[in-house]
């Protein structure tokens, strides 16, 4: 499949590849990139150098057999939906939406893609969820309903509530865990509790106990990358099963999201819930630990 586009005034002076990013927003940024690194792009039949910018005339031509590349079909769990939006329970292990070398892993993005015929990486996407954890995710049917979703992400006016089994036995049936979140110089795929870091707090209430494990309900007041796992661990009570933040071993990430407090445009106030997968529950019930 080959690509090509004359150059007209308004495109003058832009960078090749950004403007390839805007033509083509169905791949990724990182999967176009590669086509520069494959010399699969010519600008007037040379070869282009990604940073190169246009001048009204020129000629690009991409060869995209590289990308061509077709994303499985996937069938996710529906809680709802209407014209405008679709709930989903997602699994564990499934990506919210396909980036850099996953850019042609079946997401919840692709199974948006499925069934509003939308274009582009993060279709639909409002938020996201690790791919280790599972539960309730709101999708966007149409760019209306994206920014309006968003918008109540963004001042907070989602509620949204997590379960987790987390090592050991509390020590308040409720509590709050206030602490700012950045990123790990070391290690900067992953974050930390540092006083330099952005505001974070977590509220908790044990809802069960065995001998090693405490079955907990999550309340996020902030929407920090991992915050309930760093969280967790900075008190020592990891999340079973969280590689990245201390966990002990387990079938998957001990972390769920099983409700979500939306308003959704047809103005009714809603609360999507997921239950608790039963591996928690078999977890839990063993007294044995």
């Amino acid at each position: 499949m080959t690509y090509s586009l004359k150059i007209n005034e308004d495109n003058r002076g832009k960078r090749i590849d950004k403007l390839l990013a805007e033509q083509l927003p169905q791949f990724p940024r990182t999967a176009l990139q590669k086509l520069f690194t494959l010399e699969k792009v010519t600008l007037n039949q040379n070869i282009a150098r990604p940073g190169a910018k246009l001048r009204t005339g020129d000629m690009i031509v991409a060869d995209l057999t590289p990308l061509d590349v077709k994303i499985a079909d996937i069938d996710l769990p529906i809680i709802y939906q209407d014209k405008n939006v679709l709930v989903i329970n997602k699994p564990s292990g499934v990506i919210s939406h396909a980036r850099g070398r996953y850019f042609d892993e079946p997401s919840v993005a692709s199974f948006v893609r499925q069934i509003s015929h939308q274009q582009g990486e993060r279709a639909g996407i409002v938020h996201r969820l690790d791919r280790a954890t599972s539960g309730v995710m709101i999708t966007a049917k149409n760019q209306d309903t994206l920014s309006y979703l968003q918008k109540q992400f963004s001042n907070r006016s989602v509620k949204k509530t997590y379960v987790a089994i987390v090592a050991g036995r509390l020590p308040t049936e409720i509590g709050v865990i206030d602490m700012p979140i950045g990123r790990n110089p070391n290690k900067p795929q992953t974050f930390m509790a540092t006083k330099d870091g952005r505001e974070s707090k977590t509220r908790y209430k044990i809802l069960a106990q065995n001998n090693q494990y405490s079955l907990v309900e999550l309340s996020p007041e902030t929407g920090r990358t991992h915050q309930l796992r760093i969280h967790l661990r900075e008190i020592g009570h990891p999340i079973i099963g969280d590689e990245l933040y201390g966990g002990a071993d387990a079938s998957r990430l001990m972390l769920h999201a099983i409700s979500l407090e939306i308003t959704i445009p047809d103005g009714n106030r809603q609360i999507f819930t997921a239950p608790i997968p039963s591996e928690f529950n078999t977890l839990i019930e063993n007294q044995d630990g």
